[in-house]
C-alpha cells in the first residue's frame, strides 16, 4: 500500500467514525463508494472491507448512544439476529452477480435513501 493508499484509508475511517457517530451511516454509505473509488478496490472487495471496517465503528457508535439513552437493546438485538440469514444470502448474491450490476444496485439503493431521507428532511413538522 503507498502512502498516498495510507492517507486515503486514514481519511476514510476518520470520516467513517464521525459519519456513524453523527448521522447514524458511514460503513457501507461512505466507505464502499470510497474504497472503490480511492483505494482501486473492486465492489465486491469494498463491500467485504467494509463490512469489517464498520464493526469497531457500530461497536463504538451504539456504546455512545446507549449512555444517551437512544439505544432500544431488544430491538437491535433482534435485527441482528434476524439478519444473519440475509448476510449469508447476500454474500452469495454478491459473489455470483457481475461487478457492474453491484454498482448498479449500490447506486440505486442510494439514490432511494437519498430520496426518502430528504423528502422526510423537508416534511412539515406539523405533519
Amino acid at each position: 500500500m503507498d502512502a498516498g493508499s495510507v492517507l486515503a484509508a486514514v481519511a476514510m475511517g476518520f470520516l467513517g467514525g464521525v459519519s456513524g457517530g453523527l448521522l447514524g451511516v458511514g460503513g457501507g454509505i461512505l466507505f464502499v463508494p470510497a474504497l472503490v473509488f480511492f483505494l482501486d478496490l473492486s465492489q465486491v472487495s469494498g463491500e467485504s472491507t467494509s463490512l469489517l471496517a464498520i464493526v469497531p465503528v457500530a461497536l463504538l457508535g451504539a456504546w455512545r448512544q446507549r449512555g444517551y439513552g437512544n439505544v432500544r437493546l431488544r430491538d437491535g438485538m433482534w435485527i441482528g439476529v434476524l439478519s444473519l440469514p440475509g448476510v449469508a444470502l447476500g454474500t452469495a448474491l454478491a459473489n455470483a452477480l457481475s461487478e457492474r450490476t453491484l454498482k448498479l444496485f449500490f447506486a440505486a439503493l442510494l439514490i432511494v435513501l437519498a430520496i426518502g431521507l430528504a423528502r422526510r428532511a423537508l416534511r412539515r413538522v406539523d405533519d
